[in-house]
């Protein structure tokens, strides 16, 4: 079992020394992956319901910094060596691929193989209609948007023709230092995004979903890969939720590879001492992975 550091860019974390301490620390206590949160602006007193909480609101106020991720991420691999670096998740349907695709080659490139994109679709209507991005288009714009980020990775004279994204002999380089091109995790706890891992994605992350409702998400996600002709088996799986570690072993034995955590403080010394107890009672008793 991998584990991973999600909202690692939120809060105090968005500022340069805790940034750097969030890395060092992560590498220092065996923390595979850190995963950064987006929101290019919250609208003030904004309507649309959280999907991770039972209240309907995201924690905190709604001033509560949120850097850019990619930016954020590239601070923190100058500082680091071996974390990899996750957007977890960053909105696709708000971002043209063609830039994206570059930006996020060139993150991989400086960090010498090191990023893993997770996208979603969003659920703040309000922040769309600032960014003047229909909403109820979001789906399909992001399938397009990972097939163009793909295509614009791997081929020499990048070509694509959908709905909403069209270019043709586009040369875009650096390409990533991964072969094949940065792998996309495909993240949200529905059916759609499930199904949209399946057939698209190197990963899926159901962030919100318990021991209860994942399975069924799995049982979607690998259906979805197969009747795409895909092997399930090579979809990576990452889930919330490693509370202990007999927990973390439920969560393997459904075939998940990864487990991220909320930072366990807000300033540095905290997070030392919360990753030190996290290591020892839970990364050491953990399944190999």
């Amino acid at each position: 079992m991998k584990f991973g550091i999600i909202f690692a860019n939120s809060g105090p974390w968005a500022y340069p020394e805790f940034a750097a301490a969030m890395g060092e620390l992560a590498e220092g206590f065996g923390i595979e992956s850190l995963w950064t949160v987006e929101h290019t602006v919250v609208p003030a007193g904004y309507g649309s319901e959280y999907p991770y909480s039972k209240s309907g609101r995201m924690p905190g106020p709604e001033e509560v910094p949120i850097p850019d991720p990619l930016v954020w991420l590239a601070w923190v691999a100058a500082r680091t060596t071996t974390v990899r670096l996750g957007t977890g998740i960053l909105i696709l349907p708000q971002r043209n691929p063609v830039t994206l695709a570059k930006e996020v080659a060139t993150l991989d490139v400086l960090s010498k193989g090191r990023v893993l994109l997770g996208v979603g679709v969003g659920w703040l209507k309000e922040e769309f209609d600032i960014l003047g991005i229909p909403f109820d288009e979001r789906g399909p714009r992001t399938d397009e948007a990972i097939a163009a980020l793909r295509e614009l990775w791997t081929s020499d004279e990048a070509e694509f023709h959908g709905r909403f994204f069209d270019f043709a002999r586009a040369k875009s380089y650096p390409k990533p230092a991964q072969e094949g091109g940065v792998p996309v995790v495909v993240g949200g706890h529905s059916v759609a995004a499930a199904r949209r891992a399946g057939r698209l994605g190197d990963g899926f992350f159901p962030a919100g979903a318990d021991l209860d409702s994942v399975a069924p998400l799995l049982d979607e996600m690998r259906r979805a890969a197969r009747e795409a002709g895909r092997d399930p088996d090579s979809i990576e799986i990452t889930c919330g939720g490693a509370k202990d570690a007999e927990t973390v072993g439920r969560y393997a034995d459904l075939g998940v590879a990864r487990m991220v955590i909320r930072p366990p403080a807000f300033e540095p010394d905290g997070l030392r001492s919360g990753l030190e107890r996290f290591a020892e009672d839970v990364i050491s008793k953990a399944p190999p992975g």
